[in-house]
């Protein structure tokens, strides 16, 4: 069958004006060095600060080193079988991990992917984990408490939504189980938790999650794990994954509160990194960037402004300390970027104080911003009280005659100390907080023997419960006291019927 010349050009015409190309262009470079979960890629002139790469095998990189000859890049994940020599490729994009309801619940590794056993995270929303924070017009002021269920915090130094406060001490000293115990007592408060482990046993984050999902607070938490097995690049972005996750909220209206635990580990992993990209090292083999790590971490804590949803991140850090040497180089820079410290001793932690908060050096620089009304007025002298104890107390070891003052201030110490000791993962409601300082502030407990405080408290507690339940709801509701005539008249009330006449 014959076909003609203009069947062939009319033919030729329609496929030139149907061709669609499908070459993709991508600038790759090659591995230059590898090894400790660092590589070294050359060709990759265009590559981004924190872009994310991808090697010949499939793994992700991040880009973190911009020179002029090469690019340093960390390695997210397995490197055993990365050779020099092999191809990389940018991917244009800057890391990011996914976001959003689905995560919460779920044990997720810093990239985002579970690793709970319990199948995949279906969602469409990611944020880039390198965001900047938001802007001095752009916050509120904290205003709103974060209730942490725990006397000596609340009463001593008070958090609130959006602020950053940290937890330090040494090894051992109780600073996890005041982080699990805060995060436990926002239940029913509308509030997201996230908890980072950084550095941790496999076997002590499962313990943690075992915790959680025991107490129900498995049902708005997300935990982001960096175990100490994986590789110093997963420690050192495992904080920043946890933060994204947290913005994505916060921006939606949302109150979030995030625990990084710890940050010291970020920071030795950060250092590790940073001496293997050679990065010149500075006060303790730190590089000179490490305060700007923690900083950009969490100035990102924030409550912001109604016009971008008016939710809030409030952040926990954790810092470890080497026999309490706060004036250590992280613990100072750390200390420098938060609003105000709960320092953790191990003597009180050792000789049964629990929580074992040192009232002298603690500090919030929010305070009674962060109080109810009720609050504020019962422990408005506790703390005070607890220092000028601890200094008497020490000054008393030296002599025996002491006056009817000192006696009775010395009294009211110890059962100060008393009272504010609390069983590990039984936060109380404020209003319970509010009704045993408010008898304690006010003398009822002054004839209580200190071996039968803790009996006292839990029967008031059930004894306001069952016959004057409204002092609770009034404190719940108000957010202030019943009249002093009431509470008097109520604690007096249960004294009597008591067995502490």
């Amino acid at each position: 069958m014959a076909i003609n010349a203009q069947e062939i050009s009319a033919l030729i015409k329609q496929q030139i004006e149907n061709f669609q190309p499908n070459f993709d262009v991508t600038e790759t470079g090659v591995v230059t060095y590898i090894g400790d979960g660092i590589a070294r890629a050359h060709g990759l002139e265009n590559a981004m600060s924190g872009e994310l790469l991808i090697f010949e095998n499939g793994s992700y990189g991040m880009a973190q080193n911009l020179e002029t000859t090469d690019v340093g890049i960390i390695i997210l994940g397995d490197f055993t079988d990365i050779r020099e020599g092999d191809s990389i490729r940018r991917t244009g994009k800057i890391m990011e991990v996914p976001a959003g309801d689905a995560l919460i619940g779920r044990v997720v590794n810093p990239l985002g992917q579970p690793v709970d056993g319990l199948g995949d995270i279906v969602t469409d929303k990611f944020r880039p984990v390198e965001t900047p924070a938001p802007g001095v017009m752009q916050r509120k002021s904290v205003s709103e408490p974060l209730q942490t269920g725990l006397k000596a915090i609340d009463a001593l130094v008070p958090i609130g939504r959006g602020q950053r406060e940290l937890i330090i001490g040494d090894r051992q000293t109780g600073k996890t189980s005041i982080a699990i115990d805060t995060i436990l007592n926002q239940k029913d408060q509308d509030m997201i938790c996230i908890y980072v482990a950084i550095g941790q046993k496999e076997s002590t984050v499962r313990t943690q999650v075992e915790t959680l999902r025991k107490y129900g607070a498995m049902d708005y938490t997300i935990v982001v794990t960096a175990s100490a097995s994986q590789p110093s690049p997963l420690l050192f972005l495992a904080p920043y994954a946890g933060v994204a996750m947290a913005e994505e909220f916060m921006y939606n209206g949302k109150h979030v509160l995030i625990v990084y635990d710890d940050l010291s580990k970020q920071a030795v992993a950060y250092r590790e990194l940073s001496l293997l990209l050679r990065r010149p090292p500075g006060r303790e083999a730190f590089p000179g960037d490490v305060f700007y790590l923690h900083s950009r971490l969490l100035e990102r804590s924030a409550k912001v402004s109604d016009e971008l949803g008016g939710g809030s991140i409030t952040a926990l850090p954790i810092i470890e300390t080497q026999a309490g040497d706060i004036s250590a180089y992280i613990a100072t820079n750390v200390i420098s970027i938060t609003d105000g410290q709960i320092f953790l001793q191990d003597s009180l932690f050792n000789s049964g104080i629990r929580p074992a908060i040192d009232a002298g050096s603690s500090v919030s620089r929010v305070g009674g911003s962060a109080q109810i009304k009720a609050m504020k007025k019962v422990a408005g002298t506790l703390r005070i009280d607890l220092v000028s104890y601890r200094e008497l107390e020490a000054f008393t070891k030296f002599g025996s005659d002491l006056d009817a003052a000192t006696q009775a201030k010395l009294n009211r110490g110890r059962r100060t100390v008393e009272v504010l000791k609390q069983p590990v993962h039984e936060p109380l409601t404020v209003e319970k907080q509010v009704v045993i300082l408010y008898a304690l502030t006010h003398g009822f407990l002054d004839s209580v023997p200190v071996d039968d405080i803790l009996r006292f408290e839990e029967e008031l507690f059930a004894f306001v419960e069952a016959h004057h339940p409204e002092i609770y709801e009034t404190i719940r509701t108000t957010k202030d006291l019943p009249s002093e005539e009431t509470m008097d008249a109520v604690i007096t009330d249960f004294v009597n019927q008591s067995s502490f006449k």
